[in-house]
Formats: structure tokens, sequence, C-alpha cells
């Protein structure tokens, strides 16, 4: 059946229907299992609707939308919030990637701009929301052997009408009768504040979807323009000078890197005053924001001379593959002094994103010295999306937290330093692994990490399904095995505070000393 007139009232119905679900899924938190099923249903609408009016362009089995469900999948399975961060972030990726197939372009001819223009488009469009079902093209009025929309107008019309008369007389009604006042009141005896947050939920939901649906169906698509920027006028030497400086520089540090990162901890405390920990703690985070500064650079310089004659993109492809390769130096500093200082702080959240980030810059870096460097800039962007969803997906299978319990744990174990608050203030993902590994920390750490499982990880009396988590459901399964063993274990890491001295009372005359004799009267 391909009526496309009646596509607008399915696209209304589905966006109010996906309206109330997501309040009844969503507005409970923190998010679980209700995110996964939202976003299943609102795939599951778009494949539906599309395959029932035989929408062209939209595939059967689109693998985005795959991508995206599974990544939401990701919100049931792993606790850890930067997991879950990742796991956002590569669902919007799927989205754009699956609005941008509706163009009918290959994905391997995308380009940086073509997918922040699919993310500039989808925003838009859910911006917009209904409002798009109000053109004369797509007006839910081009159904008109449509009989139950045509009632549901007017009946929607009628309860217009009907609301201020009711509340008007009503209103008499009750001022005239207590008995009739007070069955009102019982009937009506809901908190007002609670009903407009439902409203207000399912009312931004729905808005979201019709402007999604209307996209992704073809009924309407609000275009933001090709973004096209118009090149500057600059050549080859404005562009390889820059790139040629930079080189240079980035060769001094690598020099200096090749001296102090393969010598030994002496020469940097000698040289800089600051001990080897120290030393590495301070690089890595700046190295990792310079890479990721001069990746945009070479992309913009490429673009730059995009249109140029074959000698100055030749010079320009030497510069850039030096530079590259310097970065590729760089990159290995910077995780050489992360591996440094982890062996003697252990790893942190932080640490892990940060180096899962660099990993990532790393595989970009090697597509970008393989696609652009040899004249294919269109497949990059593609490939560095692809790179992105692949880093996003071993993240998912590596389990940050429950990582990070274990390399902590078993440093501790080897006698290193070991920070006990931070280990159990992880998420749920490293709970198993810290209660097992307990018995074998020292009776200090025991203490505190038990302390803090038993407070945060003690199963709730009462759980809502909708925030249903495998890590969190884990957490709590090890904790409540294990709940008489933590009990001993556990005591209190809040020092307790000093008692400070009772002040003596200050008396409104000087006492007689004990010491001194009583006169019996004034002297003669």
């Amino acid at each position: 059946m391909n009526d496309r007139s009646k596509l607008p009232a399915y696209i209304f119905g589905g966006g109010l229907l996906l309206g109330i679900l997501g309040d009844a899924l969503l507005r409970a938190g923190p998010w679980g299992i209700n995110l996964s099923l939202w976003i299943l249903a609102l795939v599951a609408a778009v494949l539906f609707l599309a395959a029932r009016h035989q929408v062209e362009g939209t595939p059967t089995l689109p693998w985005p939308a795959i991508l995206a469900v599974l990544f939401a999948l990701g919100f049931a399975w792993r606790d850890a919030p930067g997991v879950k961060a990742f796991n956002f972030v590569a669902m919007i990726a799927c989205f754009t990637i699956w609005v941008l197939q509706l163009e009918g372009a290959r994905a391997r001819t995308w380009g940086v701009l073509d997918y922040v223009r699919g993310m500039a488009n989808s925003a838009a469009a859910a911006a917009a929301g209904a409002l798009y079902l109000t053109k004369s093209d797509v007006r839910l009025a081009a159904a008109p052997q449509s009989t139950w929309l045509r009632y549901g107008r007017a009946a929607a019309l009628g309860l217009l009408i009907s609301f201020p008369l009711l509340f008007v007389f009503g209103g008499l009604l009750m001022a005239a009768d207590a008995v009739f006042e007070q069955i009102v009141t019982d009937v009506f005896d809901f908190d007002i504040e609670e009903v407009f947050s439902h409203g207000v939920l399912t009312a931004f939901f729905a808005w979201v979807v019709w402007g999604f649906l209307l996209l992704m169906l073809r009924v309407s698509r609000p275009q933001l323009g090709d973004l096209q920027v118009e090149r500057p006028a600059l050549g080859v030497i404005e562009v390889a000078l820059p790139l040629a400086l930079i080189n240079l520089l980035f060769l001094t540090f690598v020099v200096v890197q090749l001296r102090y990162l393969f010598g030994d901890a002496s020469l940097v405390e000698e040289t800089v005053g600051l001990t080897y920990s120290e030393y590495a703690r301070r690089g890595f985070f700046e190295l990792v924001v310079v890479v990721a500064l001069v990746l945009p650079l070479l992309l913009t310089a490429e673009w730059v001379l995009a249109e140029a004659d074959e000698r100055s993109k030749l010079t320009f492809r030497l510069a850039a593959g030096v530079l590259v390769l310097l970065l590729f130096v760089i990159m290995i500093s910077a995780v050489k002094r992360m591996m440094l200082y982890q062996s003697v702080y252990g790893l942190t959240e932080q640490r892990f994103y940060a180096t899962a980030f660099m990993a990532w810059l790393a595989i970009v870096l090697g597509w970008f010295a393989a696609s652009v460097l040899r004249g294919r800039r269109g497949a990059f962007a593609t490939g560095a999306v692809i790179a992105g969803l692949f880093v996003v997906g071993a993240v998912n299978m590596m389990s940050p937290d429950a990582f990070i319990a274990e390399l902590n744990t078993t440093r501790a174990l080897e006698g290193e330093e070991f920070d006990g608050l931070y280990a159990a203030s992880l998420s749920g993902d490293a709970v198993p692994t810290l209660v097992a590994a307990l018995p074998q920390l020292s009776e200090d750490d025991r203490c505190v990490v038990a302390h803090r499982l038993l407070d945060r990880w003690t199963p709730p009396l009462e759980t809502d399904w909708r925030t249903w988590n495998l890590g969190r459901a884990r957490a709590w399964q090890a904790v409540e095995r294990s709940s008489a063993q933590l009990a001993d274990w556990a005591c209190d890491p809040t020092p307790e505070p000093e008692e400070e001295p009772v002040p003596s009372p200050v008396p409104d005359s000087p006492p007689v000393s004990d010491s001194l004799p009583v006169s019996d009267g004034p002297s003669r």
C-alpha cells in the first residue's frame, strides 16, 4: 500500500505515541534499559512507516540504524558515565549517517562538511517538529478519506470549547453544595505540577520525533544549505611555510623527548627539577591536545590547496607527511608518559578515556596519510567516523571501570600505592572486581573500600525497571552476596573530630587562694 496522503497522519500518531513512551520511560534516571527501548521503538517506527508507505530511499535494514540500537543497548550494559557519554556520541553519529544515506550519495564520498550538514539538518528537523505538518503539501487535511482523523479533529475542538464551560459551571455547583464539592475534590486530587511535567515531557519527545520522522520519511526536509565555504586566496607558500615552521618546532621537541624519555629519571630531575612521575603527568594531556589540534589544521591546509597545481599539492603532501611522522613520535612520547605515570599512581577514568581518544587520533592520522595525502580526500571523513565507532565499541567491550579496578588492585597487591576511596567511587562495573580483590588487600584498604561499597551498592528495597542496567545489577548482586563479610571489614574512614577542651568558667571575682591565710578583719 503506497498512499502517501495518509503518511502525515501516521507520523502524527506515531510521534504522539513515542512522546508518551518517552515520558513513561526516560523521565526515570539514571538512563539504562529505558533509553535502549525508546531508541529501538524510534528506529522501528521509521522502518515500519517506510515499509508500509514504500518510502523511496529508505533501506529495509540500514546498518546505521542497527549500530544506533547497539550503542543504545550500551546504556543497559555498562554503568560507567564515561562509556555512556561515548555511546551517546556514537549514537548521534549513526543517526547522522542514516540521514545522509537518504541523499543517495555513497558514504565514501562524504566529506567533513557533509557530516556537519547532516547533523545540522537533523537538528533543524528536531527543532521544527510539527511545524512541517502544517505546510500545505503535508498538512493532515491531505487525507480527506480518513474518517477517524476527521472525527478526532472535531472531538478535540469540542473538548477545547467544553473545558472553560465545565470550569465555570462546576465551580458554581461546588460552591452550592459541600458534598458535591468533596466528591469533585476527591476525584481531582492529584499533583498539578506532576501532571504538568508529564505533559511537557510528552510534548517535547513528540515534537522531536515528529521532526525526525518527517525528515527520515521524506515528507519534508528542512535544509540549512550545502555549508559550502569559499576557499581563501592562499598559495602554496602561505600554506607550506607555517607547516615547515611547525615541523621544525615538533622536530626540536622530538629530539628533547629522545634524550629524556629514553634516558633515566636522574637526567630529568637534574635538568628540570621534577620527579619522573611529575614530568610524565605534566606532559600527557598537553600532547593529546597538540595532536587533536594539528589534524584539523592539516585538513584545512589541504582544503585550501585543493584546486592548486600538482606541484603545490606535492609540496603540501611532503610537509604534511613529515608532520604526521613527527606526530606519531609525539604520540609515542605521550603513551610512554602515561605508562610511566600509571606505574607510579595507577589508572583513573580521565587517563583511560584520554588514552582511548589518543588511540582514535592515531588511527585517524594513519587514515589521513592513506587517504588525503594520496589524493583521496573524499574517503577521509567516513573512515574517521568508522574508526570512532570502532573505538567506542572497543571501550564498551573493555569495561573501563572494571579494567581500572583490576589494574589498580593488582598494583596494590604488588605493594604499590592504592587509593581505596577512588576505587570505591567507580561505577557498578567495577564492584565485582573490587569485591573479589578485597580479601587480598591490606586491612586499611579493606576498611575504606568495604565501607564505601556497602554505602553505595547495598541493594535498594525498591527498584525501577526502567533504569535497569547490567553493571548496576551485578554490583548489587556482588555486594548482597558478600554483605556479611563486607560488614566485618568495613569501618568509617572519616577521622573522628578532636574534642575541643571545655573552657573553665570565669568567676565574677577572683577566687581566694587556699594557700593564703584568711584575715579575721581589717589590719590595724
